[in-house]
């Protein structure tokens, strides 16, 4: 464990999950100014004798990394906010929209890049819907990134694009626009200009034999009471090794994240590394985006998330009412319950991975304790050097 003194209370937090929230095994790691000041692994993880590096599906923190890596392209010219997404992938120029009363119309307004980084393009999450299903029943090798996702424009909108909030395949599609805005698969192009220049050398959409062998067993609650069941060990959001899911698909390791958001934290770089976004391009991720109903979309899909607004593929803190975390902090969650936080104003950030599915209750309750707690612990710590 790295961190003592004033973090015992985060210490005996991360001990207690299992009996709190029947979370078998999880690993917190915190950083301030890019340098680790807090690390401790708990649960079935605790004194194993494993080498601290074990492997986490990201889940849905993978959309941190594919937002970052389409903040890259816009700021090299090849990708714009307002860009239609038909204008990278053409079946997406002409889409449908169905009504509430199941008719279905022409959409009247284009998909944007914007929309999608939003969740406000009108898909939604449903592995069912015929387009895809049926893409799906391809052999493994046709199922490419692109191939999959034009299947998702065959079948109609729930709504016309930037009106409402819904979270889905957004960020999958804008995976797909990033291959062809950058002309390289998405695994390649976030390896050669996110990964490799942070050394995340463990961070990838395709483990190889020793990643896997590292990862941590995957659970899932199969009831309101928390029982464990054993769960797939795989992502069943991958779809095959020709598929690159930049909404879900990511394997990592607490050490290699943290890098990320480290850097995001900072800015875009490390403290002596390479510089991977402009600190404008941060702060245009952590802007506010939604209003009036989109917004009430928000809220009414966690509870948790009063207070916050959605940026470009992250949460953010517009209201600190009631919350630790300084107004202006970002970041994501995971459906095997991972927690990314970003605060830029103290270059704080934190990385919380365990792996449980079908576990509401992490959201709900232990997420926001977490985040409390670590501010609170922080404060103590650092009050001297003038944390906010």
């Amino acid at each position: 464990m790295t961190g003592k003194g004033n973090f015992q209370e985060l210490t005996e937090f991360l001990d207690g999950v299992e009996k709190a929230f029947g979370v078998p095994a999880c690993d917190c790691i915190l950083a301030k100014d890019g340098e680790i000041l807090y690390r401790h692994r708990a649960g079935s993880l605790k004194n194993s004798g494993e080498t601290g590096k074990e492997t986490y599906w990201l889940y849905s923190a993978t959309k941190i990394a594919t937002c970052t890596a389409a903040m890259q392209l816009m700021e090299r010219g090849r990708l714009g906010l307002d860009d239609p997404v038909g204008k990278y992938l053409p079946e997406f120029e002409a889409l449908r929209v169905r009504r509430t009363d199941g008719s279905i119309y022409p959409a009247g307004r284009k998909m944007t890049v914007l929309h999608l980084m939003t969740m406000t393009g009108g898909l939604d999450y449903d592995l069912s819907r015929p387009g895809l299903r049926a893409a799906l029943a391809l052999p493994e090798r046709e199922r490419t990134t692109q191939r999959l996702v034009r299947a998702l424009s065959e079948d109609p909108l729930l709504f016309e694009p930037g009106t409402r909030f819904r979270y889905s395949f957004c960020h999958d599609v804008l995976g797909a626009v990033i291959e062809v805005a950058a002309g390289q698969r998405l695994c390649d192009y976030m390896r050669e200009f996110i990964f490799a220049p942070l050394g995340m050398e463990d961070t990838t959409f395709h483990p190889n034999p020793r990643q896997r062998a590292r990862m941590v067993k995957q659970y899932a609650h199969s009831d309101d009471r928390g029982t464990l069941t054993d769960w797939n060990q795989d992502n069943e959001w991958r779809f095959g090794d020709e598929y690159d899911s930049g909404g879900a698909g990511l394997m990592s390791t607490v050490e290699d994240y943290i890098r990320l958001l480290s850097a995001l934290s900072l800015g875009g770089a490390l403290p002596g590394g390479e510089r991977i976004l402009r600190s404008e391009s941060v702060k245009k991720m952590a802007t506010p985006r939604l209003e009036g109903v989109a917004l009430e979309d928000f809220w009414n899909r966690s509870a948790a998330m009063k207070g916050y607004n959605y940026g470009l593929g992250v949460r953010v803190l517009v209201d600190g009412r009631g919350i630790a975390s300084p107004p202006g902090e970002f970041g994501w969650d995971g459906a095997a319950g991972a927690y990314a936080l970003v605060e830029p104003i103290n270059h704080i950030a934190l990385y919380y991975a365990q792996q449980v599915y079908s576990c509401p209750i992490v959201y709900q309750k232990l997420h926001p304790a977490l985040r409390d707690t670590v501010w609170r612990c922080l404060k103590k710590e650092t009050e001297r050097k003038g944390i906010k």
